[in-house]
């Protein structure tokens, strides 16, 4: 008997579960229970915005509620996680390298063996350095030409640094104060020349399912940007995948095509299909967070504008410089824009943002309230105050008294 016609509703839930996010009991915060998460998810992305939780701290919070963040620190330095480029600079898991190897050509755009044969001398000196030295930081390299080293104008040591971390000649070892530790590829994972080799096709195809298998159903068109993978590949991986039968589809209300499933997720798919839809936990969410860093399929399927604003100047902002989306009821109800100051203990809420037609009742409101406490709690910022909001007297509604 066929499948059911999926509702909106069910693929919404679908990708709320698959990405850890449901409201089912989590694991016990543990470090093993941070690596199970990277592996669900595929990958972490890494920034350096602190206002409050860097993203791969906070995508991990997110999922796990209270845990310690040492946790991820432990797991990079004992190389269970690699850090590569993905859909951005990205905590990976180390079982991946082989395709990310395979994969120089992910990052073609830059061109990092083209650069590095046209500076064979920046290459070799950062090269010996490290060889007699050991692990160095970018900033161990002084900048000659008088200029200012900034992400747009970096160095041309820095630039050599991640281009031979691209090539497979480096790897970064560890980060000290978010600064990235570099050393030779052989001594952070002297294993990595035992693993054998994946053609760009393998890796591509490995790539696609792990897309389709992090986004529960997905449209053809949402699968690029999760490995942020050229649709040409994409295309192609497909008619591979469903040649080898390693792929199945779903019809979905509102879709001209059917959307993806992969084979894993089938029973969860089908019992979706019969109305047993997984339901959201309420908690905020990083920008940076993948159930909504793709700002096409967030306003596809959740009817919910992700840009980030931060890129913009302050007088063009209209949610703010780092706000954070409120997942509640399978939805995305509304955003705050928030700031940890640490020293004082306080939370800041400089704005708080629901989405049109957002109706609240008991149950949304002590939701809401329980997730930013919890939020603020893990910052050890456990004072909430929330300065601004969309309609007078939501900030009276969403208060949270102070006993402390």
């Amino acid at each position: 008997m066929p499948m059911k016609t999926l509702s909106q509703d069910a693929v919404r839930g679908l990708m709320i579960a698959v990405q850890g996010l449901h409201d089912d009991p989590p694991p016990p915060a543990t470090k093993k229970a941070v690596r199970s998460i990277i592996r669900q998810i595929h990958m972490l992305q890494i920034d350096s915005i602190n206002v409050v939780a860097r993203a791969p701290y906070f995508v991990l919070w997110s999922r796990l509620g209270d845990y310690d963040p040492l946790w991820l620190d432990e797991l990079f330095a004992e190389g269970a996680l690699f850090e590569y480029w993905s859909h951005a600079n990205c905590f990976l898991p180390i079982e991946d390298y082989p395709l990310y190897r395979a994969g120089g050509w992910i990052i073609d755009w830059r061109n990092p063996r083209k650069w590095l044969d046209e500076n064979p001398e920046v290459a070799e000196f950062v090269l010996d350095h490290i060889r007699t030295n050991g692990g160095v930081r970018a900033a161990d390299f002084k900048r000659a030409d008088g200029q200012k080293s900034t992400w747009v104008n970096p160095k041309e040591e820095q630039i050599a640094l991640d281009y031979l971390v691209y090539v497979g000649e480096l790897m970064v070892r560890e980060r000290h104060n978010f600064q990235r530790i570099y050393d030779l590829r052989e001594r952070v994972f002297p294993e990595s020349d035992k693993l054998p080799s994946v053609s760009s096709d393998d890796a591509n195809d490995q790539f696609v399912l792990y897309t389709i298998q992090a986004l529960g159903v997905t449209k053809a068109e949402w699968i690029a940007s999760y490995f942020r993978l050229k649709k040409a590949w994409v295309n192609a991986a497909l008619k591979r995948l469903e040649k080898q039968d390693r792929l199945m589809t779903v019809a979905v209300e509102g879709w001209e095509k059917p959307g993806y499933i992969h084979p894993d997720n089938l029973k969860m798919v089908e019992a979706a299909a019969e109305g047993k839809i997984p339901h959201s936990k309420t908690t905020l969410l990083s920008p940076f967070d993948p159930l909504v860093w793709d700002e096409r399929r967030t306003l596809d399927l959740f009817s919910f504008d992700s840009k980030i604003e931060f890129y913009f100047p302050a007088s063009k902002r209209k949610y703010g410089y780092f706000s954070l989306p409120i997942l509640y009821n399978n939805a995305l109800i509304g955003r705050l824009d928030p700031k940890a100051h640490r020293n004082e203990g306080i939370f800041e809420v400089k704005a708080l943002h629901l989405e049109p037609g957002v109706v609240l009742d008991d149950a949304l409101v002590a939701d809401v309230k329980s997730a930013l406490q919890a939020c603020a709690d893990w910052h050890k910022t456990p004072q909430v105050i929330i300065r601004d909001t969309t309609e007078s007297g939501l900030a009276d509604v969403f208060r949270i008294d102070w006993r402390g």
